[in-house]
């Protein structure tokens, strides 16, 4: 579970991250990217219940 967790955590930094770059200037927080790519993530392949929230990384 904690790989899943991973996972899950790699694609949304990988999405974020892509979002970052095709941002027009000024670009955003990086909690706003996470939130997005964590969001379009969450459509594509929405949690179970067992599945935990990855939150934003804390600063």
């Amino acid at each position: 579970m904690e790989q899943e967790q991973t996972s899950r955590e790699e694609q949304i930094r990988t999405r974020a991250y892509y979002l970052w770059e095709q941002a027009d200037d000024p670009k955003g927080t990086p909690d706003e990217y996470w939130e997005q790519a964590r969001d379009e993530i969450e459509k594509e392949a929405p949690p179970t219940e067992s599945d935990p929230v990855v939150e934003a990384p804390k600063k």
